[in-house]
């Protein structure tokens, strides 16, 4: 098998590749041929030493992939040889072969392909559980969506689209903001010219009834001050590397609420409510309510570059690494 090793936290470009024997699976576990895996900004973190996770190198990277199992082990009855299944599975995806409890597989619906499976539960199931399970959205509010050409950002503009929202997307170009119009915006604000507060009080007529903020940096602040009566800011993540502190008085003010969403964690300590997520999410795939588009594809040997990429937010929607 060939995989994708970090030898020492630090830039992503460090990562190697390397060739090591195919693994066997132990009891409850399955074998998986790695068709794809998904690329995240969580990668990059666990790479650099900087999530709130430490995990010591050596380690291969890569949080979610699909493929098919080609083995099985002892006591294993809910899958078989031949299942095409994916995985967010933490560490490890980023290979030609992984190891994974039987028990963390579930299987891929029939017509979508094993590339949209590797980059669809990451960011859908973060966008599901926001506006499901952290918030509520009805179908006469508005959603603002900043990072809107991001993983997350399309995934939360799908899935507020499904709820019935009014969606405005907010991202730094027009190709980015393209995509979001593609999966359904209604209207776009280009916040590295625009000014993100005017355009979005402007747009929906007052303010909006949501923000979904995997972003932070200089655009969490104006967003908030976007949102209307009653409004709630849902704090997701802080891609553009800064964490804003925000003004008290701002949350006060129409009685405004701050949501964290932090659902790798939860997902990690309740893996049945998970899996519900996730069931929840597929199930939506299956009925066309949601459109997961086809992610760009890397080879695996250009993990590091990849990484690089999605750093500098060269990235665009989903891109995976196809080994």
């Amino acid at each position: 098998m060939q995989r994708i090793t970090c030898t020492q936290w630090g830039p992503p470009e460090g990562l190697v590749i390397e060739e090591a024997p195919d693994p066997i699976p132990g009891e409850g576990q399955v074998l998986v041929q790695v068709a794809a895996a998904g690329v995240n900004f969580v990668d990059a973190l666990f790479v650099g030493g900087t999530y709130q996770i430490k995990v010591p190198p050596p380690f291969t990277p890569g949080s979610e992939m699909a493929g098919t199992v080609t083995a099985v082990g002892p006591g294993v009855d809910t899958v078989a040889v031949g299942d095409r299944v994916l995985s967010s599975l933490g560490l490890g995806a980023y290979a030609s072969h992984a190891v994974v409890p039987a028990l963390a597989v579930t299987r891929v619906p029939d017509g979508l392909d094993l590339p949209t499976a590797a980059a669809l539960a990451q960011s859908y199931c973060t966008a599901w559980f926001a506006l499901k399970r952290r918030t509520t959205v009805r179908p006469d509010e508005t959603v603002l969506v900043l990072g809107a050409g991001g993983g997350v950002g399309l995934a939360a503009i799908d899935v507020a689209r499904s709820m019935g929202a009014r969606v405005i997307a907010a991202a730094s170009s027009a190709d980015k903001l393209a995509d979001a119009v593609a999966m359904g915006a209604d209207a776009t604000i280009a916040y590295e010219t625009d000014d993100l507060k005017v355009r979005a009080r402007e747009l929906s007529e007052g303010g909006v009834d949501v923000v979904i903020d995997p972003v932070g940096g200089p655009h969490t602040e104006p967003a908030l001050r976007a949102l209307g009566v009653f409004g709630r800011l849902v704090v997701i993540g802080f891609a553009a590397g800064g964490i804003a502190a925000l003004p008290a008085n701002q949350v006060l003010l129409n009685n405004r609420t701050v949501v964290g969403v932090d659902w790798g964690a939860w997902a990690m300590k309740h893996p049945a409510s998970q899996a519900v997520v996730l069931d929840e999410v597929l199930d939506a795939v299956r009925l066309g309510s949601l459109h997961p588009v086809a992610p760009a594809e890397r080879p695996l040997a250009e993990a590091g570059a990849v990484l690089r990429d999605l750093l500098d937010r060269r990235l665009k929607g989903k891109t995976v690494l196809i080994p």
